[in-house]
């Protein structure tokens, strides 16, 4: 492994460590005032926000992000300046996708264990020292998702929590912007786009319906989208297993694309 490589590790496992703090103080209070929210929202963003500034301050400074994205079909853009609030969105985006994701038995780090296998080939593939080392990170956290998910499928022993899938996709959006594979992440993370989607599609046609009309219109009978399934009266287990199978079809569409 290279010296850059090493260097890039220890930055990720700082990023993912930060995040597991933010999301077990969350986890804590909940536990504490007894309620599903723990700590503020507006105080929960600010926190992802200043740790992924860091993290951004010291890649940029090591030059280990660079402003041409590769995507569809090898064709690259060139976003100059705009990279750095990509980065921070990215991060800020995964993460909480992440999060949204985790709210059926498995669900969550079933599609961590492929999404980070995922990536792991394509970063061996490229076949740099640094990517290699960044592959390395991903089966790491590919082997412990799976050994998680031993107790945490259903019906779930142990539950991940914010601690664990906000680690979880700062971690993914963390290696992605360093080994520019940003394209392979985005769509081998469907299932967690579609899930950040469905809130956004959610609030946002409920705001906008209740101002015109007086009373708010649902798009989905509840969101994140895997509970609008269950509503639909589809069995946890088979919905589990359809977005599992949904996410190595994507991950396979990956190399592809």
């Amino acid at each position: 492994i290279s010296t850059i490589g090493i260097k890039q590790v220890i930055a990720i496992c700082l990023l993912t460590l930060s995040f597991m703090l933010i999301g077990m103080t969350d986890d804590w209070l909940s536990v504490l005032k007894k309620r599903s929210m723990g700590l503020q929202a507006k105080g929960k963003l600010f926190l992802q926000l200043f740790v992924s500034a860091i993290f951004i301050f010291w890649a940029g400074i090591n030059n280990w992000i660079i402003p041409i994205i590769n995507i569809w079909f090898d064709y690259s853009i060139n976003l100059g300046n705009l990279i750095w609030p990509l980065v921070l969105f990215v991060l800020i985006a995964e993460s909480n996708s992440t999060n949204l994701t985790d709210g059926l038995d498995g669900l969550a780090a079933g599609c961590a264990a492929l999404v980070f296998i995922g990536l792991a080939l394509h970063l061996n593939i490229e076949n740099s020292p640094s990517n290699l080392a960044l592959a390395k990170v991903c089966t790491s956290m590919a082997g412990a998702s799976i050994g998680f998910l031993l107790l945490n499928r259903s019906p779930a022993k142990i539950f991940m929590g914010d601690s664990g899938s906000l680690a979880i996709g700062s971690t993914l959006a963390a290696i992605a912007v360093i080994s520019n594979t940003l394209w392979p992440l985005l769509i081998m993370g469907g299932v967690f786009l579609a899930e950040a989607i469905s809130v956004i599609i959610q609030v946002g046609v409920f705001k906008i319906s209740k101002k015109i009309k007086g009373s708010g219109h649902r798009v989905f009978l509840m969101t994140p989208m895997h509970h609008h399934f269950e509503l639909k009266g589809i069995e946890e287990h088979i919905i589990v297993r359809n977005l599992w199978s949904i996410t190595l079809l994507l991950i396979i569409l990956s190399f592809y694309f």
